[in-house]
């Protein structure tokens, strides 16, 4: 039942709208001028609502951002993997929270997110732009969920599109002569280079994952640099998968396993512990930059250029599409079709020979019936 009455102030007569929430509880609206306006916002956000069955109470809106962000956030915990709730918190701390965090849910719109996305996107990469809108709107679908706001101001917004990198493949010539330009990182280089992991899968090896009988790596764990230091969790499929790595490798492997527990880290840092992520494509200050300058492979080669490299060796080996993705950890071998089909675009030549020379040999075979030419 919805009440509107009027009470005193010393300013004059104000009038309030008396109503029951869908859970029972009693609220009102205060501070009409007319009883006419208290009439037209009952009739539109009471009466209306609870007819459509979209009743929401108007109160609930004035929760903060920030005051959804900690139930959000552990949520994810549950769901994903640690580094990648790493760097959600970061993005919340440096972006998002200052923006919305002490903003009231009913009172954001959608052209506000829309401008802070367009901005954000003139000096930040589209992953950065993406995971920040990430937040917020996942904190407004809860939200909607929870019929604190009617909609979420999220909703349709024009987001920047991811721009594909190209990808820098090696030859094994090259890959070599980087890998012995490494130093001691020679071996590290080469399963990196030769075998397809991930730098955290690389980083997560320990001694007693390395199957010399059967020449395997056991990819059990991912050590992730997050800012300065290092999350151990699943890898990124949430499943240990077993990898090959070929004979060349079996010496350096062994070398570097020698005398060791199996428990220590197959390629440690100087402290023992797992090796933190530091060196970027340009930075001059740090190992990778002089290795890649003295070895004369491309400046802007990284890390994860290396995997590429090994996906290129596999498929010029005549690796099927299915081992590939086994060896790459991908989640189907579509997508490992997609993420290299630039180096299956090379077997459309061989598939259009093969079909030239199949529809020779029928048409010859035709001809031969037909009596069209000399068996002889």
């Amino acid at each position: 039942m919805t009440v509107i009455d009027s009470y005193m102030l010393k300013a004059g007569r104000r009038w309030r709208v008396t109503y029951r929430k869908p859970d029972g509880s009693q609220t009102c609206k205060r501070g009409f001028l007319r009883k006419r306006d208290a009439q037209e916002w009952a009739a539109e956000h009471v009466t209306m609502a609870v007819a459509r069955g979209g009743f929401i109470d108007p109160q609930a809106g004035r929760v903060t951002v920030g005051g959804l962000w900690p139930a959000w956030i552990a949520k994810k915990r549950v769901s994903s993997k640690s580094s990648y709730v790493e760097s959600l918190e970061r993005a919340w701390r440096v972006h998002v929270e200052p923006k919305w965090g002490v903003r009231r849910l009913s009172s954001i719109h959608r052209n506000e997110v829309q401008e802070w996305v367009t901005g954000q996107a003139q000096g930040k990469s589209a992953t950065v732009v993406l995971r920040n809108l990430g937040i917020l709107r996942g904190i407004c679908a809860d939200a909607c969920a929870d019929r604190l706001i009617a909609s979420n101001p999220c909703a349709g917004i024009e987001t920047p599109r991811k721009k594909r990198k190209d990808h820098t493949y090696l030859t094994v010539e090259q890959l070599f002569r980087l890998a012995d330009e490494s130093g001691e990182r020679r071996t590290m280089v080469l399963v990196l280079g030769l075998c397809g992991l991930r730098w955290g899968e690389m980083a997560g090896l320990h001694v007693a994952d390395v199957d010399f009988v059967r020449h395997r790596l056991s990819v059990r764990r991912s050590a992730t640099t997050v800012g300065h230091g290092v999350v151990v969790d699943l890898p990124k499929s949430g499943e240990t998968r077993r990898v090959v790595f070929p004979g060349v490798l079996d010496g350096p492997l062994r070398d570097q396993c020698g005398g060791r527990d199996g428990g220590e880290p197959l390629f440690p840092a100087p402290d023992g512990g797992y090796l933190v992520r530091t060196a970027q494509p340009n930075d001059r200050t740090k190992w990778f930059w002089w290795t890649k300058r003295r070895a004369g492979v491309p400046a802007g080669l990284t890390y994860h250029d290396l995997r590429h490299t090994a996906a290129s060796l596999m498929v010029r080996s005549g690796a099927n599409v299915k081992a590939i993705q086994n060896q790459l950890g991908h989640a189907s071998a579509a997508m490992t079709l997609d993420v290299y089909a630039d180096l299956f675009d090379d077997d459309l030549d061989e598939v259009g020979a093969a079909m030239d020379a199949l529809l020779l040999r029928g048409n010859v075979v035709k001809m031969l019936s037909e009596g069209t030419v000399d068996a002889a």
